[in-house]
């Protein structure tokens, strides 16, 4: 891999793609750790005698907004860094030239948000170009963004030869998805929930291959309950996706992939947090009732499984985890993730709902990896080469 140890930055100024797109509420950042997580790489340049230009994304507009500037995140990035943040109001063009060329050794320019301008989310080849004299090297360590074919992650790249390289957080994520998907020290248990089986179906037909466990649950588990010739209740179900799931099933036994599916549920009769609150097997749940958390004998099955396992992946929530009532099962795998974990299992988390669980009761900060990107994640998952990866790698 391009990395950059393997890289020079003295006198070399470093245009980054970084991941800012920060939730902000009233002017407050909400979640900083977008801008923690590629701190590192922006020191590492500065302490290398280099400059950084800062490129990056924030929210969806439509052309230019003060709401979505990103001079609105300027005080947080100098804050971390411990230096002060220089901001030009354009994206592009002579005002951002002139303020690069007088960029010294050790300081940092933040761009204006990149997506307003058309030509970002298009990956046009001018806008790209224009972006390309605003640095002498091209350092890629924004993995939310590396499955776009976007101006700033895939085209501008181009323009600079052989400088090119990640940064450490993008490194770490490849390292880390490929220690599940290419070298993963068995027994390798992948637990993957959520409400449908139809976001997950490439995932699992990717992953197959190179698991010996597969946990399954959430909403998308019904519809394998069903393909058994279960009574689920009103619980979520795709039928349509029924045959999909008996393939998978069927699958899995040729490969000697054992699946484990929930055996009983914690239900309610109205999906909120108020509704009464039923045990049930889950082949056998009532008319009027819907399937909402895994039950006490499912998280003490899940429990053994996780914690014979060496390898460790976790995408989507075992239950309703926003609710309280029906959060229990989520926590229980989350808890048993983290004592694998300390057993010395490798464990990596990604994918948005088990990111925000996992950030929700704190178990982020005690498992091996958390994926920094929700779709870059899935899109790798599925065996995608990333455009944003790709093109350094090329």
């Amino acid at each position: 891999m391009r990395t950059l140890k393997k890289t020079s930055f003295s006198n070399e100024t470093a245009l980054i793609r970084v991941d800012f797109n920060v939730p902000i509420d009233n002017g407050e950042i909400t979640d900083n750790s977008r801008i923690v997580g590629a701190s590192k790489t922006i020191k590492y340049i500065l302490n290398e005698g280099g400059s950084c230009v800062l490129m990056s994304h924030l929210g969806r507009p439509s052309g230019a907004d003060k709401k979505h500037s990103l001079k609105n995140i300027v005080n947080e990035i100098s804050k971390l860094l411990h230096v002060e943040v220089m901001f030009c109001d354009e994206t592009i063009g002579k005002k951002a030239q002139r303020m690069v060329l007088n960029l010294k050794p050790g300081q940092v320019l933040l761009l204006e948000n990149l997506r307003f301008h058309e030509g970002e989310t298009s990956g046009d080849n001018d806008f790209a170009k224009e972006l390309s004299k605003l640095g002498t090297i091209y350092v890629n360590d924004a993995f939310g963004t590396a499955h776009r074919k976007h101006a700033s992650t895939s085209t501008v790249v181009k323009f600079f030869g052989n400088k090119k390289c990640f940064g450490f957080l993008l490194e770490k994520e490849i390292e880390s998805l490929n220690r599940i998907t290419k070298e993963g020290k068995p027994p390798v248990t992948a637990i993957l929930g959520g409400s449908k089986v139809s976001s997950k179906i490439s995932i699992i037909h990717n992953i197959l291959p190179k698991i010996n466990n597969l946990i399954i649950g959430g909403g998308m588990s019904f519809t394998f309950i069903k393909a058994k010739g279960g009574n689920i209740g009103k619980s979520i179900c795709e039928t349509e996706k029924i045959s999909t799931a008996i393939a998978i099933m069927k699958t899995a036994q040729e490969k000697g992939v054992q699946i484990y599916l929930p055996v009983d549920v914690r239900a309610g009769q109205k999906f909120t947090n108020n509704t009464k609150v039923k045990k049930f097997d889950i082949y056998n749940i009532e008319e009027n009732w819907e399937g909402m958390d895994a039950g006490p004998e499912t998280e003490k099955i899940f429990h053994k499984v996780i914690m014979n396992s060496k390898t460790i992946l976790w995408n989507g929530p075992i239950g309703v985890f926003e609710f309280k009532k029906f959060s229990r099962g989520t926590k229980a795998v989350g808890k048993s993730i983290i004592e694998a974990t300390k057993k010395g299992a490798f464990s990596l988390v990604g994918g948005g709902d088990s990111v925000a669980a996992a950030k929700a009761f704190g178990f982020d900060k005690h498992v091996s990896y958390v994926s920094t990107g929700g779709g870059a994640m899935l899109e790798s998952l599925e065996g995608k080469t990333l455009p944003g990866i790709k093109s350094i790698i090329e």
